[in-house]
């Protein structure tokens, strides 16, 4: 943990801060103003320097050693929750991200609309369940790199998905911990979506954080409505589909094996009634 993010109230912290934040004003990476901020705030150890960074405004700074510290809690939050759930598939995403844990942590962060406009509103339902994992995510989510997949054609998966919805990787090929076959996320998608049919080669677990939400395995077959933190497994190449309600959908996503074949679409011929359909938010 990077000093300049010790807990506040540790003994000693806030000379620890200071001290911090001395050597990167050396470094150049800090003006006086918020030097002053730290230097004052060093009297008292419980004494919080990000309210009176905001006074001169400015903001917390972030140091990519406390980046850091925010993802790796999350991947911990993470691993208590899906460890909690019932299910196939749970002992095999549980495996693969404990081998990963070990690695060094990256920090690239990329900001994305749709986690900007949705995210705060996916949260607020979580914090009254799961309020460590609540604020884990919303700690990491800014050091988090979003991506809005586009290799589906846009034609295929529809534009209202293709606009909106984002992911991040926390531990796989290109996640903040590196691991080979793999890949442990979050992913975010807009309310009333609907996420069309398709498959991929991948095994994926499905932790869904807010809810309810409609699921289908196969155009053929009935619309479920799951609540929030009932599981879904999907075996390689099973069809599945997802319509989001009122409520942002916020899951964690596993894939054991076979994570850089990509997914492709089922055509289905009741799209447009999905797309229009409305879940009732107390299902």
């Amino acid at each position: 943990m990077s000093n300049l993010s010790l807990p506040l109230g540790a003994k000693g912290s806030g000379r620890a801060r200071y001290a911090a934040a001395m050597d990167m004003y050396q470094q150049g990476l800090i003006s006086p103003a918020a030097l002053e901020v730290y230097r004052i705030a060093s009297a008292r150890d419980g004494q919080d320097p990000a309210p009176m960074l905001a006074e001169i405004g400015m903001k917390p700074i972030v140091t990519p050693a406390y980046a850091a510290d925010h993802i790796a809690r999350l991947i911990d939050e993470a691993d208590r929750y899906i460890a909690t759930l019932p299910g196939r598939g749970v002992a095999e995403v549980r495996a693969g991200l404990n081998q990963a844990r070990a690695g060094l942590v990256q920090v690239t962060p990329q900001t994305n609309t749709v986690v900007d406009q949705h995210l705060d509103a996916a949260l607020a339902p979580l914090r009254a369940t799961h309020l460590a994992l609540a604020q884990a995510i919303e700690a990491a989510a800014p050091h988090l790199t979003w991506i809005t997949y586009d290799r589906y054609p846009p034609d295929e998966i529809g534009a209202d998905f293709a606009q909106g919805h984002a992911y991040a990787s926390l531990i796989g090929e290109a996640g903040n911990l590196v691991a080979r076959d793999y890949d442990l996320g979050i992913f975010l998608i807009a309310p009333h979506v609907l996420y069309r049919d398709h498959h991929h080669a991948a095994p994926e677990l499905y932790a869904p954080l807010t809810g309810p939400h409609g699921w289908r395995f196969g155009p053929q077959t009935p619309l479920i409505i799951k609540p929030a933190h009932h599981p879904v497994w999907n075996d390689a190449h099973r069809p599945h589909m997802t319509k989001v309600g009122p409520t942002p959908f916020l899951a964690l996503f596993g894939w054991t094996c076979d994570v850089t074949q990509a997914a492709e679409v089922i055509p289905a011929f009741d799209w447009p009634a999905l797309e229009a359909l409305r879940l009732d938010p107390l299902t």
